[in-house]
């Protein structure tokens, strides 16, 4: 079965199917959901069921508290993407409306699990609220699902190394420039998608050229240079980087700016659209008395970021390898 995605439960009427569910805004698609995933395709297997993620657009948050409202991880396009490479057999994306948060959890199981949904397990996280005021909880959700008929299958909250995975957590160390940490919750690493765009032509002359990111992100990396790797988004081309965010304190610079300087130069024509993921800090950024004190510096974070992508690359042979000699 292809992934498909519905925007409605009028869409999913004509094709409506006994379904194991998870619930939930997924940004970021951490570990944490897939592991919901999992136990959802895993039910959705056993039971002969159709395996979906109910999510909504836009968060929450921005329709109910827009003052409060966080700055996202993902936009609802990766989330799908994410949830499509996570084997998942649809997503259902529900508009947030007013008028939906202003459902009873009783209505919320009825009308939309139950009959909307043909909901056979709903599963959740164990800090999952729903319905008007989020007063429903999970014992509410288990409670009107025997009434409904649906299961419920509660999965308590996973923490690595002593933090509790989750979206917020993962912002707070994307934007202290955690992002190795952040990488250990994600699963992956942190990235910033958008496009190649001209830059004030100081690399290309004074220091090293790089690759300038227009990126639409709302999360970024605190300013300072990273261990990252570029991907071509038009195609299957990756390259290991150095990149630096921030405002170019050596030129003077007033707007923040996201340079990568491939470690291997590229072949062919410049990418267009590329996606800048992120390994490691390796520095903050800081102002250099002129152009050949930078250059030295970006050199001497060239030899590191060289070093973690040799070792990096090292430690995937190694494992591959261990892989094969366990088959």
């Amino acid at each position: 079965m292809s992934f498909q995605v519905f925007h409605s439960l009028d869409e999913l009427r004509a094709q409506a199917a006994p379904a194991a569910i998870t619930i939930g805004n997924f940004d970021g698609v951490h570990r944490g959901h897939q592991l919901l995933f999992d136990r959802t395709q895993a039910a959705a297997r056993g039971g002969g069921w159709v395996s979906t993620a109910l999510t909504f657009a836009p968060h929450p948050a921005r329709i109910l508290k827009p003052d409060r409202a966080p700055r996202l991880l993902s936009t609802l396009e990766q989330r799908l993407g994410w949830m499509r490479a996570a084997g998942l057999d649809r997503a259902v994306v529900l508009p947030f409306t007013r008028e939906l948060s202003e459902s009873e959890p009783e209505e919320f199981a009825r009308r939309i699990l139950a009959e909307g949904l043909a909901a056979r397990l709903v599963v959740v996280g164990d800090n999952f609220r729903f319905g008007r005021g989020a007063s429903g909880d999970v014992e509410t959700l288990r409670r009107l699902g025997e009434r409904f008929g649906f299961a419920t299958g509660i999965v308590p909250g996973l923490i690595i190394r002593g933090v509790t995975v989750s979206s917020s957590a993962i912002r707070a160390l994307v934007e202290q420039g955690q992002v190795a940490r952040a990488a250990r919750l994600l699963g992956r690493p942190y990235g910033l998608s958008g496009v190649v765009v001209a830059g004030f032509g100081i690399g290309r002359t004074q220091t090293v050229p790089t690759l300038n990111l227009n990126t639409a992100a709302e999360i970024l990396p605190s300013p300072g240079v990273y261990v990252t790797t570029v991907l071509d988004l038009a195609g299957a081309r990756r390259w290991p980087s150095v990149t630096n965010v921030g405002f170019r304190p050596t030129f003077g610079g007033q707007s923040l700016t996201i340079e990568s300087f491939l470690l291997a130069g590229y072949d062919g024509v410049q990418p267009e659209r590329i996606r800048v993921e992120f390994h490691r800090r390796l520095r903050e950024e800081r102002a250099f008395p002129d152009a050949e004190a930078l250059k030295a510096q970006i050199l001497r974070d060239v030899a590191r970021a060289q070093g973690w992508h040799r070792r990096a690359a090292a430690w995937t042979r190694a494992s591959v390898s261990h892989s094969f000699e366990k088959v």
